[in-house]
This record gives C-alpha cells, structure tokens and sequence, in this order.
C-alpha cells in the first residue's frame, strides 16, 4: 500500500474526522514508529508503520474486497437461515475476511451476486431507487402473449409478501427462445423480493427458472458455484452507476 497522510489513515481507522485528526497530531498524541510525530504533512504505509494514538496502536482498516458469485440454485442470500437451508456464506468461508452478500437472489434463483465487505458501496447498491440495470435470463411455464408481455414492460401493480401493493417501474423484456416454454430477457432497474415471479404471475404464468447474467456493466463469466474477484475497473464502474444513482 502506498503511503498515505496520517490524518487520513486515522480517519479511516474511525479514529476521529480529517480535521480533528489534525489537532490531535499537532499536540503530539500520535507516535510514528514509536517517535512522536507533530507534522501534519507526515506520511506513513499503515501495512507497514507502526502508528499509535495516546500510546494505543491504530487498528488496521479492513482492506475492501469485492467478489462475484455464481449462485446456484438452493442456497438462500444471507448471513443465516433460520429454516437452516444452506446460504451463499458456504462460498466465501474459506476466506478470513467477513463478506456479505449485496441484494438477493431468492432460493430458487441463480446467477450473478457480489459479495464484499464494502459497506458504503453495497447500501447505494441496494437502496430503494438506486436504479442499476439488472439483467435476468427468465423461463416461463407456457407462452404469454405479447399483450400479457406489453403490460409487464409498462409496469404493473403487484401484491408483496407484506401485503403492500405496488407499481412496478418500467421493464425491458424480449424473447430471447422461442418454444412452448421460453425464455426472456428481463432487464429491472429496481428489485424488489421474488418481483419476476409475481409479474408473470399477474399475468397468469409461473416462472420455471431465473439467471441473473448482469448486474449493471458486470457480466456474469464464471460457472455455478464458483467466485472471482472482481478487477478494479469493474469495482470502479459498479461505484460509478451507484455515485451516478444517488438520489
């Protein structure tokens, strides 16, 4: 890691604000390798250095991972399950560092998850009206017609798990297979829980499988069950459609 100005790598241990990190280097709380620094423009390698506050060593900020998961089919995106069905946590527990899962993907369902432990970026991600495109392989039980299709993409009202009803927004659906029983392209620029299900369902047909093969420019590349870090263009495109997408 390069090395980076003190006031900021104590900000980002949650030590104190950039500036209140200032008044506490200029009254000489801060040692740098055990030598008491008061220079503000000092720089150090929180990797490497030893930094300490009022003689306490600075906790290390969590290094942000970011990972993309092909769910497979029966596995729940959670932490836990209290009906004790298997979670997406089976994926990443080899590794040391405590991931999450960003959005959901319903028990049935499969494709493309992030996981991370960037917390910033995964509340912008799944906040209510954050508007990235997501984008669903869906089969259909049956052939809808294109009147039943044309009501989908000008948006519906739908009944929750809650009992809430709402108007879903605008969605872009094409066939992408013709047979009996087809398959679509759906892309969503919201998610809400089971929505694909319920939307053909109010048109009178049952979903057989969904694939979520994209998640804004991030394509889905690697098999069922399997995990790859993402490349820092990709983190940095997905923190560019969030910051885009704030409201």
């Amino acid at each position: 890691m390069a090395a980076e100005r003190l006031q900021k790598i104590m900000a980002a241990a949650g030590i104190a604000s950039r500036r209140k990190a200032e008044e506490i280097i200029a009254a000489g709380r801060v040692t740098l390798n055990g030598k008491v620094v008061t220079e503000q423009g000092t720089k150090a390698d929180p990797e490497v250095d030893q930094i300490s506050v009022d003689g306490q060593p600075l906790k290390r900020a969590e290094r942000l991972l970011y990972f993309m998961l092909n769910k497979p089919k029966g596995y729940v995106t959670t932490v836990s399950d209290p009906e004790g069905r298997p979670t997406v946590m089976e994926f990443v527990s080899y590794r040391k560092e405590r991931l999450y899962p960003v959005g959901r993907l319903d028990y049935a369902s499969e494709g493309l998850l992030l996981m991370t432990n960037d917390g910033e970026l995964a509340q912008k991600l799944t906040k209510a009206g954050s508007h990235v495109p997501k984008t669903y392989l869906v089969k259909i039980s049956g052939r809808p017609d294109e009147k039943g299709i044309d009501r989908l993409r000008r948006g519906i009202t739908i009944t929750l798990e809650d009992g809430q009803r709402v108007k879903t927004s605008p969605a872009r659906i094409r066939l992408v297979e013709d047979a009996p029983n087809p398959w679509y392209e759906v892309i969503l620029i919201e998610g809400r829980n089971r929505q694909i299900r319920r939307m053909f369902q109010h048109v009178g047909f049952l979903v057989e499988k969904i694939q979520r093969v994209q998640l804004g420019s991030l394509k889905l590349d690697v098999p069922p069950g399997k995990i790859r870090p993402l490349t820092v263009r990709e983190v940095a495109q997905l923190k560019g459609l969030a910051s885009d997408n704030k409201e």
